[in-house]
C-alpha cells in the first residue's frame, strides 16, 4: 500500500461538479492499494497517516502527526499510484490491485482512520473521475510505504 501525502490548508474532492469530500488544514491523501495488501497494511497505513510527523510544534519544527494537531484527513483512490513505471513511455497497471480486491481494502482504511481519529475523515468516490483540488502547505509532500 502506497500514500502520497500532501500537508494542506484545503483540499477538496468532485464528481460531476458536485463536491463528495472536503477538508480544511491538514492532509491529503492519495492511496495506492497493490496486489497482497490486507489487514496488516491497513493498520500499519492508519498509524502513519495519522501519526507522521508533518505540522508545525510551537517551535515550528515538523514534530506533530495529524491526530495531535485534529486536522482533516481527505482519502482518495488512486490506482495509478501503484503503476509500475520503470520503462518505456507507458504505466504498466499490473502493479496495482484489482478494483474488486482494491476497493473493500481502500475501504477498510477509510474506516479504521474514522475510527481512530477524532477529527474530520473524508474520501473521494472510489473508481469515479474525480477532480482533486488542494492548496499544499510548504509545500510539504511524502510518499508513504505500509
Amino acid at each position: 500500500m502506497l500514500a502520497l501525502i500532501q500537508r494542506v490548508t484545503e483540499a477538496r474532492v468532485t464528481v460531476d461538479d458536485e463536491t463528495i469530500g472536503a477538508i480544511g488544514p491538514g492532509l491529503l491523501a492519495l492511496v495506492g492499494v497493490e496486489p497482497g495488501d490486507g489487514d496488516a497494511q491497513v493498520e500499519r497505513m492508519a498509524e502513519r497517516l495519522l501519526g507522521y510527523r508533518v505540522f508545525a510544534d510551537a517551535s515550528g519544527r515538523m514534530n506533530l502527526g495529524l491526530g495531535q494537531m485534529g486536522g482533516g484527513l481527505l482519502l482518495v483512490s488512486q490506482f495509478t499510484l501503484a503503476a509500475d513505471t520503470r520503462s518505456g513511455m507507458r504505466p504498466g497497471f499490473s502493479t496495482a490491485a484489482a478494483p474488486e480486491i482494491a476497493e473493500p481494502v481502500f475501504n477498510r482504511l477509510v474506516e479504521t482512520c474514522r475510527q481512530q481519529h477524532a477529527g474530520r475523515v473524508e474520501t473521494g468516490r472510489f473508481g469515479a473521475h474525480m477532480v482533486v483540488s488542494l492548496v499544499n502547505d510548504g509545500p510539504v509532500t511524502f510518499l508513504l510505504r505500509a
